[in-house]
């Protein structure tokens, strides 16, 4: 079981502002029983050609959520801030046939940091359900994820739904955290720990190939705005700086992020995260709700399902992504500015379908 260690402190609330530190530096997943002391920051993505193949995981379905399959490359269009893009590589990836693409791995994440002890009793309970519903062997590798104060292990990924089904009853649903910060720092120290961990989580998976549907658990992380809470221009910038490098990391790593909410219709804010979807391009722009899980998940063409209370088949719905996909690429121009915002849209030729991807990039100037 692979184990993530948690390196310095992130942000640190100084009476009732947020003063950042090191946002978006992420330590290196290390393997069980390993040395926990820090690994050096993940490098920043390099300038040149390298950066600029941009490789999108398209999901494409019909109104009814269902996958469309047996798309050709001459039905799509890319566009990078409007501009159509030459396609370099196109492939239909599908579990029914054999391609040279390795096959989209799932990996749930049971956040035990931000849910409370009922909702994490709920959150095993369905997601025991959902494993228990395969007949024995899943179409593609999945691993859960253990999320708790004291650190992040991820179960070795497995087809066979029987060693999931026991590494989850080994992994023991632990006690609530009696000495866990409250109100505002509390919240604070729990958007450090959730976001270092999802970084962390990122510049693992950038080494291995293939595409991962990452469903996250959980009511998500606070959205850092709240009236006892005011950016400076430092914040902003340092807060920025996270945004990008973690936007960079979740595309490198091919990752597409899902959040389900166990609270489902009792989630009474389920909407609040859609007024931090819109891009952030300059620092002055940021208001601290651009790091939330919902806003992260929506931005990588994954799912919020938070209004259900069915929680085994909202994971259920996630994890199709990994059967039927499209990858494309293309080679971005280079930005005529560091940090420079391209907002991506992919066009189906076909009538009422539903396409859903990365929604952008921050390109960087040629060297």
């Amino acid at each position: 079981m692979r184990t993530f260690s948690h390196g310095a402190p992130v942000v640190r609330l100084c009476g009732c502002w947020i003063c950042i530190v090191c946002l978006g530096c992420f330590p290196a997943v290390t393997q069980q029983n390993a040395a926990m002391a820090p690994s050096p920051a993940s490098a920043s993505v390099p300038n040149g050609a390298a950066n600029r193949l941009i490789t999108l995981d398209v999901a494409v379905t019909n109104p009814s959520g269902q996958p469309i399959p047996g798309l050709q490359q001459q039905d799509f269009m890319v566009l990078d801030d409007k501009q159509p893009q030459k396609i370099a590589s196109f492939q239909a990836a599908e579990t029914s046939t054999a391609t040279a693409e390795p096959p989209a791995e799932v990996i749930l994440v049971l956040d035990q940091v931000n849910t409370s002890y009922q909702h994490v009793t709920t959150s095993r309970q369905e997601v025991e359900k959902f494993l228990s519903q395969n007949s024995g062997e899943f179409p593609w590798p999945v691993s859960i994820v253990f999320f708790t104060d004291s650190g992040a292990a991820e179960t070795t990924p497995t087809r066979d739904a029987r060693t999931l089904l026991k590494d989850l009853k080994e992994n023991q649903h632990p006690l609530p955290n009696a000495k866990r910060a409250q109100g505002v720092y509390g919240a604070v120290d729990r958007l450090n720990l959730s976001v270092r961990t999802l970084g962390q989580l990122a510049n693992y998976e950038a080494k291995r190939p293939g595409r991962k549907i990452v469903i996250w658990i959980s009511p998500g992380w606070s959205l850092l705005s709240t009236p006892r809470i005011d950016l400076t221009t430092k914040d902003q910038q340092g807060l920025f700086s996270s945004i990008v490098g973690l936007s960079d990391d979740l595309r490198r790593a091919r990752i597409t992020l899902y959040n389900v909410d166990p609270r489902g219709s009792g989630s009474v804010t389920r909407d609040y995260y859609k007024d931090f979807i819109k891009p952030v391009t300059a620092a002055r722009q940021v208001r601290g709700g651009e790091l939330g899980l919902q806003v992260l998940a929506y931005q990588s063409g994954g799912l919020v399902l938070n209004s259900g209370n069915d929680l085994a088949a909202e994971i259920a719905t996630c994890a199709a992504d990994a059967s039927s996909f499209y990858v494309l690429s293309f080679e971005a121009a280079a930005a005529d500015a560091p940090t420079e915002y391209h907002a991506l849209d992919v066009k189906v030729d076909k009538p009422d379908v539903k396409v859903r991807t990365r929604s952008g990039y921050y390109a960087q100037p040629q060297p």
